[in-house]
């Protein structure tokens, strides 16, 4: 069996490789986070349907995460829809507690009804993304 050694010639153990490894592993999830607003935090890109307008409370949000988006409504009939992706570094956000929407990543979390940034790391407040009903189901994104 070959041993591998390090710049010193001391060889290197079982244990200094696999925690060189682990720390190269670290190092590349690092770096895949990215800076501050480096994800296209804009929301969709054409229009979406979403589903029933009835399904977002009054004086609530829902996130829909899979098309990245978060829909609001401050009051009845009432419909304001932000871009779901945290401006802190890309991710989708994971949930809605109360007034505030959750990013899983570093716990920004932003205002429903404005996307205002709450607390941070995020510094960028959630881009408004058009919406309206149309036949009771709400669409969010622009009609460029």
């Amino acid at each position: 069996m070959r041993r591998v050694t390090t710049s010193k010639e001391t060889p290197a153990t079982r244990r200094t490789v696999l925690c060189g490894a682990a720390l190269a592993a670290l190092g590349l999830t690092a770096a895949a986070c990215g800076k501050e607003g480096s994800g296209d935090s804009s929301g969709p890109d054409k229009p979406v349907e979403l589903g029933e307008a009835a399904a977002v409370p009054v004086g609530g949000a829902k996130l829909y995460a899979q098309q990245k988006v978060l829909v609001s409504q401050p009051a009845e009939g009432e419909f304001k829809a932000f871009s779901a992706i945290c401006t802190h570094q890309g991710s989708v956000l994971g949930k809605v507690d109360g007034d505030v929407a959750v990013c899983p990543l570093h716990g920004s979390r932003f205002q429903v009804d404005s996307g205002k940034v709450a607390q941070g790391p995020a510094t960028k407040p959630l881009p408004s993304v058009p919406v309206k009903v149309r036949g009771g189901k709400l669409i969010a994104g622009s009609d460029k």
